[in-house]
Parts: C-alpha cells; sequence; structure tokens
C-alpha cells in the first residue's frame, strides 16, 4: 500500500487545481434535458437510504494518529441543496444519497453504518460479541463505526470478521475493529472467500504502485468535494485519507452451500469467484431470510473494466452469480 499512499501524497502537494470554467450553453442544455426527462420527484430512494436510522457521530470530523483527517462527514453537506449546472442532475442526486450516513438498522440483530467511507460496515449482534462484515477501507473510520455502534447498541467485543470480498474498501480497516490482543489469543474468526489472500496481495502490494496512481484520478482524490469538484465516486462518497491494514484470514470458505456457526448464527456461503472481484463470496442467514450480497449486487452501474486497472471482470460470471442467488 506504500505506492498507493505515496503517490496520493504527491498529487495533495501539488498545489491547488485551475478555477474550472462556467457550464457552456450545451452543458446547461444537457443537464436541463436531464432534469425534463427522469422523475426527480420520486423521493423513495431517499425512504430507502434513511429507513433505520439510528445516530451519527457528533464530530462529523475522524481523525490519524498524527492529527490529520481522515474523513469528514460533513463534506458533502452542498449536496443538500439542488444541482447546479456544472454536475449532472443524477450524478447529484446519487452524491445526495451517499451522503447520508450514520448507524441503521436493518433488522433484529443487525445494523450498519454508513457514509464513514466508500463501503459500508455490518455489525451482526451474535450470542457473544460482534460479528462485522467488511471492514471498511481505513482503520480510522472502522474504529469510528465500531466507536459509533457500540455508543448506541451497547458495547460488545468483536469475536468474528467476514471479508465478501478481495478489495481493499471491503478489509483495509481490519485493524480498527479487531482487539490484537484478542485475535493472538484466538478469540476473533477472520473468515474470508477462497483465494482472497491471493488476489488481495496481488492487486494492492505487487500493482498496487500503479493501481494506486490510477485510482487518484478514477476516485478524484486530488479534487475537493463540492459543485466544481469530487462529486462521490458512485457507490460510496470518497476514498479516506486514514490507514490500510491487512489481517489474514483464519478461515477460508471453499464451495457455495458451505455453512458455518459464528458465535451462535448460522451462516450459508454462495461462492461468486470472478464477479465483481476475482474471490468473492454472499452470505445467506437462513434464520432472519437475510442476504449479504456482497458487491455483487448495488444500485449503480457498476463497472466491468474499472479505470483503475483491476482484473476485467467475468459479465457471464457475474450474471451467473446473480442468478444462482435468485
Amino acid at each position: 500500500m506504500r505506492g498507493f499512499v505515496v503517490a496520493a501524497l504527491a498529487l495533495a502537494l501539488a498545489g491547488p487545481l485551475q478555477a474550472a470554467e462556467p457550464p457552456s450553453a450545451a452543458t446547461r442544455a444537457a443537464q436541463a434535458k436531464v432534469r425534463a426527462e427522469l422523475p426527480f420527484e420520486d423521493r423513495q430512494d431517499f425512504e430507502f437510504a434513511s429507513r433505520g436510522f439510528v445516530a451519527t457521530r457528533t464530530d462529523p470530523v475522524i481523525r490519524r494518529a498524527d492529527g490529520g483527517m481522515a474523513w469528514d462527514l460533513s463534506a458533502y453537506d452542498f449536496a443538500r441543496n439542488e444541482a447546479p449546472d456544472t454536475v449532472n442532475p443524477s450524478l447529484w442526486r446519487q452524491a445526495r444519497l451517499l451522503a447520508i450516513h450514520g448507524l441503521f438498522k436493518v433488522s433484529e440483530r443487525v445494523w450498519q453504518v454508513r457514509g464513514f467511507d466508500a463501503a459500508n460496515i455490518t455489525f451482526i449482534a451474535g450470542d457473544s460479541g460482534w460479528i462485522v462484515i467488511d471492514p471498511l477501507t481505513a482503520v480510522e473510520t472502522a474504529r469510528a463505526a465500531l466507536e459509533l455502534a457500540n455508543a448506541q447498541l451497547g458495547a460488545r467485543p468483536v469475536v468474528a470478521v467476514i471479508y465478501t470480498h478481495s478489495h481493499v474498501d471491503h478489509f483495509g480497516g481490519a485493524r480498527g475493529v479487531i482487539d490484537p490482543a484478542r485475535l493472538a489469543a484466538g478469540q476473533v474468526r477472520i473468515i474470508a472467500p477462497h483465494g482472497f489472500l491471493e488476489e488481495a496481495v496481488s492487486e494492492n502490494v505487487i500493482a498496487g504502485p500503479a493501481m494506486g496512481r490510477r485510482a487518484d484520478y478514477q476516485f478524484g482524490r486530488a479534487l475537493t468535494p463540492g459543485a466544481e469538484g469530487q462529486m462521490s465516486v458512485g457507490i460510496g462518497p470518497a476514498i479516506p485519507r486514514g490507514t490500510t491494514s491487512l489481517v489474514p484470514p483464519t478461515e477460508t470458505v471453499t464451495r457455495t452451500g458451505e455453512t458455518l456457526n459464528v458465535d451462535g448464527v448460522a451462516i450459508e456461503f454462495q461462492m461468486t469467484p470472478n464477479t465483481e472481484a476475482p474471490a468473492e463470496m454472499n452470505l445467506y442467514f437462513p434464520a432472519w431470510k437475510l442476504l449479504c450480497m456482497a458487491e455483487n449486487a448495488n444500485p449503480t452501474m457498476h463497472n466491468v473494466l474499472t479505470p483503475r486497472g483491476a482484473l476485467v471482470r467475468d459479465s457471464k460470471a457475474w450474471a451467473d452469480g446473480l442468478t444462482e442467488s435468485i
């Protein structure tokens, strides 16, 4: 991950970008056409995004150990206003939805923290502690999410962490939720799909420097969030400027239909290799009729070929995985 951090710092220190030109008449006409054609009065997605809200942080800024800012929950407050002519109205609407942040109740014993990172983190109340699914990109944002869950729902130890797939925004914050002493004592299970560690190292270490530089452009890391700057990364607000980590799995899931009892919770797994990630899996909770689709299904037009240069996704395998889930 060193190359990723160095490239990000180089861009951050490069100085202010040139001021954006005002939108042309053609741009304004194109934005107006989108506004006229799409049902922006439909608020169902906003109701979905707000459903189950419990609370959020009182301090919007999450800091690193060196005092620098890892994340600012208020950075996208500007999106609460109406879309200006500089931004496609649909993109503005997506950023507005992604800016809704905090702790949300999904169902009995299941909560999520959203808007603290590019990804979401899920907390499941097991019999003795938290089962955490996908501990975000950064140690700092993951730790802040756990602190929020403990403050609102009662403190619990983390007894298991599940990585749904091998992308850094779903494992990089692991050390923010895992107690090192409990891990050393064998009291924390780390569960991942077959091939996870190989693919995580391949993408983030071996190809890390090159992909990190490309990711800076893909995710607009040198841009300030705003109407003339960065407008979210589509599936989440942004990539945090925090510390990444990797805690290797203690257990590997190898086949579809495999079932594990994790702190009293039965989980059935579906293997979906070479779909959204080279190593990925979906999770089903039969007792609650809940399905976690990892990043195989989300309300965006997802990448098949990413600008940062990740392995090309196999569209057929991806579609077959979704069909099998159904």
